[in-house]
């Protein structure tokens, strides 16, 4: 049999892979997916997705070095959904759930349909029950809802958007534990400047950021549901906003407490009354500093979600995106989803 070389992480136990033509490879086994901060698997790849969590493994390519890495779904036993329409993977989850695999969902449902910023979306009527009929299959824990980004415009207020957030969270209360946020970071993100170059869009200022955290740690308090921020520096805690772990090591161990290897990997041991106590720290250092997400590798790639949202910071640009969607669209059997 040929060996066919490519990059291996250090982060996974490795395992080996058998092509159809014979051709073995080295493939990093990772315990927990993301699936993925890159692109809207759930939306766009979940037909693609099961065909090859069936036959065991996916190729991804490093957006840095555009060297491939081979990762094999043997150890793994979660799965975190990323998605702002995650209604096409809903015919799937039977097969994961057959599979004995755990997995839970972060639904971002936004409301910007009057300034079309999500343009590839569907209307928010549709979002809204969808995110309903996922948690009421799953339940409120397994759909945690995100406002994200939180953006402002010379036309857009900070005011009219609190209003549009408190309209979508009297709506959702019933069907979520917990809101996550972020304020738009437009600055740091070259990709996010030439796609918002049309827009009149406004930086958040301290000032804005507590005056919005304010006003939205009162709506999760009367909501009764948890609220954080996802990978935001400024402290929101006196407002009973904290900083967001998305992919979470305590909802896992409330969720999925009796997998006994996923527990074993996150280091956490549950006690009688439902304490946990945890015995390592397994923070994703691939993230960006403020970032609290326990390790997982995303398998997601950049360039190839065509949702259309204006502040998008994984798109070099729609028309690219849309491209490589098409490749994929033409050719559904490929390994990874750059083909």
């Amino acid at each position: 049999m040929l060996y066919v070389k490519v990059e291996i992480m250090a982060n996974w136990e490795n395992k080996e892979i058998i092509f159809e033509n014979g051709e073995k490879t080295v493939a990093q086994a990772p315990v927990i997916i993301s699936a993925s901060r890159a692109t809207d698997i759930p939306a766009f790849f979940a037909k693609w997705f099961q065909r090859r969590f069936d036959i065991g493994y996916v190729k991804w390519t490093n957006p840095f070095n555009g060297k491939p890495i081979y990762v094999s779904f043997e150890n793994a036993r979660l799965i975190v959904f990323w998605s702002k329409n995650p209604k096409p993977m809903i015919e799937h989850l039977d097969y994961f759930d057959k599979k004995e695999v755990n997995y839970y969902f972060q639904y971002t449902l936004n409301d910007y349909e009057i300034e079309r910023f999500e343009a590839g979306v569907p209307s928010k009527k549709e979002r809204i029950e969808t995110f309903k009929e996922l948690s009421s299959r799953l339940g409120k824990d397994r759909v945690v809802w995100r406002f994200d980004p939180l953006l402002i415009t010379r036309d857009l207020s900070p005011d009219v958007l609190l209003k549009r957030l408190k309209i979508l969270g009297d709506e959702l209360v019933k069907y979520t534990n917990k809101l996550v946020f972020s304020f738009a970071d437009i600055g740091s993100y070259r990709k996010v400047q030439n796609n918002l170059r049309e827009i009149p869009y406004i930086e958040f200022n301290e000032a804005i950021m507590l005056y919005m955290g304010e006003q939205i740690g009162k709506m999760a308090k009367e909501w009764g549901i948890d609220v954080g921020t996802c990978s935001e520096k400024i402290d929101l805690n006196k407002f009973g906003i904290v900083h967001n772990k998305c992919i979470d090591d305590e909802l896992i161990a409330r969720n999925f407490s009796d997998d006994v290897k996923l527990m074993d990997f996150l280091g956490l041991e549950i006690d009688i009354f439902g304490q946990i106590t945890h015995k390592k720290n397994i923070k994703d250092k691939g993230q960006r500093e403020d970032c609290g997400c326990v390790i997982a590798k995303d398998i997601g790639q950049y360039n190839t979600c065509v949702h259309k949202c204006v502040y998008c910071y994984a798109n070099t640009s729609k028309e690219t995106a849309f491209k490589n969607y098409q490749k994929y669209r033409l050719n559904p059997n490929c390994e990874g989803i750059l083909v």
